[in-house]
């Protein structure tokens, strides 16, 4: 049988009774036009407070039925929208970036995450990257000057996100302390525009392959060998990488081999570094795989260890400010302990005054009087029969209630035999 109105859909049988869900269509249309994120709970939330007399589930299915909630096109402009491709010329561009990378070993000292500073280059995707236990600028300038030396040189471009340490990410204008920077350099400084990841795409694929392809199956060690792994892994399987090119198949080493880079300054950047570390009982500071000596006085308390960045020596200071130790400073990783021979001597000496302190005593450990606290004992308990240490009239009061707390028990056998005797 034909509808009347022509809406009646093959299949489908069409109710008899008003379906309640239309009366509140039109507010359901405007929540959404309003806030095309507006979670469906939340919205039943509402709809309950309105006399929805519904379930959820049959809110939430005739909601899709009916495609009431709009596309929000805001978001689909960033996830959605045509990507153009970008150009990147040979030696043209360098990305940069960090990636926080989850549960460090715990002999590290970094807490529950790491820091991975990651530089690519634009044209060829070769990639390299320094773990840092710091996001501050003087980390961050070591870092770029160390993987631009590991890079082979120097691009025309630096491009960065909107990071606090290189910009203000308001405005995008680079700081005046990153400027000085960017200028020793030579290189140009590109910031990406508010939400637009994908303008620095190399770079993000290399901190998804250190994430998931290295840091993943990482075993424990230390972050110098950490470091050394990552190095390999990157030459070894990231630099192995299939390239395809106008002139033919190549590899990300060979097409990262004819980029015109140039060649970084002979030293880095000038800034300070400063990192917290506390020192063991021998009196030794770790730093960056080997060990410096402080004052025994500073065993087992919290110090920093200064250096200017490429500097050939460290500084390690107390936490009121003040020097008290300078050595040369010896390649990172080589385990090795570099000793001042004043520092050598103290610890000698303080060790030799403590050694003979006798063991330490245990918690549960049952320690009687000994002789001479026997000795004074009995000097107390002559004292207190003598009265020499007690008041006039103390010895008697003592004697008297002494006597008093004898119990003579004749008195109470009397008393008893005159109850058993007849009057």
């Amino acid at each position: 049988m034909d509808d009347a109105e022509g809406d009646a859909t093959p299949g489908v049988r069409k109710k008899s009774t008003p379906d309640p869900f239309e009366d509140f269509i039109d507010y359901i249309r405007y929540r959404f036009s309003e806030d095309p994120h507006l979670w469906a709970v939340a919205l039943f939330d509402e709809l309950l407070a309105l006399g929805f007399a519904l379930s959820y589930p049959t809110m939430t299915r005739k909601i899709r039925q009916q495609k009431l909630r709009p596309i929000c096109l805001s978001c689909r402009t960033a996830t959605d929208r045509a990507n153009a491709i970008i150009d990147h010329p040979p030696g043209e561009e360098t990305q940069w970036d960090y990636v926080d990378l989850p549960n460090p070993p715990t002999e590290w000292g970094w807490g529950r995450t790491a820091h991975l500073w990651v530089g690519s280059l634009a044209h060829s995707g070769k990639w390299r990257a320094v773990l840092t236990p710091s996001m501050d600028q003087p980390h961050l300038v070591d870092n770029l000057d160390r993987v631009v030396r590991a890079l082979g040189g120097i691009t025309r471009v630096w491009r960065f996100d909107r990071m606090a340490t290189v910009c203000y990410p308001e405005s995008g204008a680079v700081t005046a302390s990153f400027a000085g920077v960017a200028k020793y350099y030579g290189v140009s400084v590109a910031i990406c525009p508010p939400r637009r990841g994908n303008r620095k795409g190399v770079v993000e694929k290399a901190n998804h392959t250190a994430a998931q392809r290295w840091w993943r199956s990482l075993p424990d060690m230390s972050v110098e060998q950490a470091q050394a792994h990552l190095d390999n892994f990157c030459a070894a399987v990231s630099d192995i990488r299939t390239r395809h090119t106008p002139d033919g198949t190549s590899t990300v080493a060979e097409l990262a081999a004819t980029e015109p880079l140039q060649a970084p300054p002979a030293t880095a950047y000038p800034v300070i570094l400063g990192d917290t570390r506390t020192a063991s009982r021998q009196a030794l500071v770790s730093y960056r795989g080997n060990q410096y000596s402080v004052p025994p006085e500073l065993a087992s308390a919290q110090v920093t260890v200064t250096r200017p960045v490429g500097g050939s020596h460290l500084d390690i200071v107390t936490t009121s400010g003040i020097t008290v130790a300078r050595h040369a400073v010896a390649a990172d990783g080589l385990g090795m302990i570099v000793r001042d021979s004043g520092h050598v001597v103290a610890l000698e000496r303080a060790a030799m005054a403590t050694a003979n302190t006798g063991k330490p005593h245990r918690r549960k450990e049952r320690i009687p009087p000994g002789p001479d606290a026997l000795r004074a004992a009995e000097v107390l308990r002559g004292s207190r029969v003598h009265g020499t240490n007690n008041p006039e009239g103390a010895a008697e009061t003592d004697s008297a209630a002494a006597s008093s707390d004898v119990v003579d028990l004749s008195a109470y056998e009397r008393a008893a035999r005159g109850r058993n005797t007849l009057a």
